[in-house]
């Protein structure tokens, strides 16, 4: 069996850069194998039990709107980073 799939076994995803919910995970909600190029990286993300802004939604509040704004401005740096970035995963799928 070739090592980087027993990445995806342990991790219990489906696939390379395809997250998955951890409702067991003490603090981590998500989990992701993340792949760039012939790269591979486990990767926790997202704070568990953690209200996040989810999509924008119409007549979404301001209150939202700012909490979605704020995380962008305090990640902006990491997000850009890219997939092998866990604040890229918490922007994609929480924010």
């Amino acid at each position: 069996m070739n090592p980087k799939d027993s990445k995806l076994k342990n991790a219990g995803v489906s696939g390379y850069n395809k997250p998955k919910r951890t409702p067991d995970h003490p603090t981590k909600s998500h989990i992701v194998v993340a792949k760039s190029g012939d790269t591979t990286k486990t990767i926790r993300f997202g704070e568990q039990g953690a209200s996040t802004a989810g999509a924008p939604k119409a007549g979404e509040s301001d209150r939202m709107k700012a909490k979605r704004a704020s995380f962008k401005a305090r990640h902006g740096d990491n997000i850009a980073k890219g997939n092998m970035s866990a604040a890229y995963w918490a922007d994609k799928v929480k924010w």
